[in-house]
Parts: C-alpha cells; structure tokens; sequence
C-alpha cells in the first residue's frame, strides 16, 4: 500500500491537477474512485464542509481542495519542484494561478454567445498569453510547473478549437504541447467518453423540485 492515497472522479479536471503532479514527481499512490451520485463515507467524512473531490490522504491525515493539495505535495516532496526556486518568480507564479483559480470557467466563455462574456473573456486570455506565456514553451518554461497544471483545465473546456478560431496561437501551441507531455497524455480523459458520462449521469437524476 502506498503512503499517498487520491480519492477522486475520472471527469474532474481538480482530480487530475493532483494525480499530474503526484506522477510528475514519481510519488507512488493509491487511487480511490468516487461516484458523486452516490457519495461515499470517506468522502463525507473526510470533506464533510464541501463534499466534493479530490481529497488527498497523507501521514494519516486529509487535505481539501486542488490548490492547497498542491501545496502540499510541492512541500513534502520537494523534488522535481512545480515551483520556481526564484522568490519572485515563484511569487508571480502563485499570481497566476491565483489569477486561473479566481477566473475559473469564466476565462473560457468566448463562444459561448453572450457579447460581454466574450469580451472578457478573450481580454483574459489575450492578457495571459501576452504576460503570463509569453515566448515560452510552457509557463514554466522548458518543463511544466504547477501553472501550466493548474491551466490545464483549458482541455475540458474545448481550448484547442478555441484558442484557434480566435488566433491565439501561442496559447494553442502551448496546449497542444502540455498535452504531449507522457505524464499529461497518459492521463487525461477523453472528452467524448465523458461527456457522454455527464450526459447519461445527469439523465438518471432526479429532477429537483
């Protein structure tokens, strides 16, 4: 048995943010499906405020919440760091994915044909790719560092087709290399499976009254 264990669900895009780092980092551990249609006593008792994955367990203990697991990982283990070892580097780092946390979803919204949320919402991402990526590969440069992961989400929403229709190329380029990557390639959902999953979960609801 591994001293890590990840109780997640294969849809959730938080889930993979630690499963990619755990992996990048050659952290061994132990993987826990949960189904969030009927959730499990682990997960009510070790998230009890949100009920929601992932959570992490560690030394006997629980951690909540993707970023803060993050954290945590990039603590305990230190090697192959997610972080610049540069303090201000680092500090803008953690801007950024404070930035993608606060903005969420929202950062993603062009298309979706609401005039105002579009606008933002390219502004968002022209802003990133100008100041956060800039001439790199990947936001951490040569190698992907917790932004690029916490950025990841872009492949849930449909990113690619996206960043393309809008010329946002150096975004694009850099999504199509984080996914490249072995640790990202061997664990990313594929979206049509899981959409058809949402579809047929959100069918077998009830609906609520």
């Amino acid at each position: 048995m591994a001293e890590a264990k990840l109780l997640g669900t294969w849809v959730s895009p938080y889930t993979y943010r630690v499963k990619w780092a755990l992996k990048l980092k050659g952290i061994a551990f132990d993987y826990v499906e949960e189904d969030l249609c009927n959730k499990s006593s682990l997960l009510l008792q070790h998230n009890p405020f949100h009920k929601r994955v992932p959570v992490f367990f560690h030394g006997g203990k629980s951690i909540c919440e993707s970023l803060i697991i993050l954290e945590y990982i990039e603590e305990i283990w230190p090697q192959n760091s997610l972080l610049p070892s540069n303090p201000y580097e680092r500090a803008m780092a953690r801007f950024w994915i404070k930035f993608a946390e606060d903005k969420g979803p929202a950062m993603w919204m062009v298309g979706q044909g609401q005039e105002k949320a579009e606008k933002d919402s390219l502004e968002m991402l022209k802003m990133v790719e100008e100041q956060a990526l800039g001439e790199k590969k990947f936001f951490g440069g040569d190698t992907i560092n917790m932004v690029d992961i916490v950025f990841g989400l872009a492949h849930w929403l449909g990113g690619e087709k996206l960043l393309e229709a809008h010329k946002l190329h150096r975004l694009q380029a850099w999504l199509r290399n984080f996914k490249q990557v072995p640790v990202i390639t061997e664990n990313l959902p594929d979206l049509d499976e899981m959409f058809a999953y949402l579809r047929r979960q959100r069918e077998m609801s009830p609906v609520a009254k």
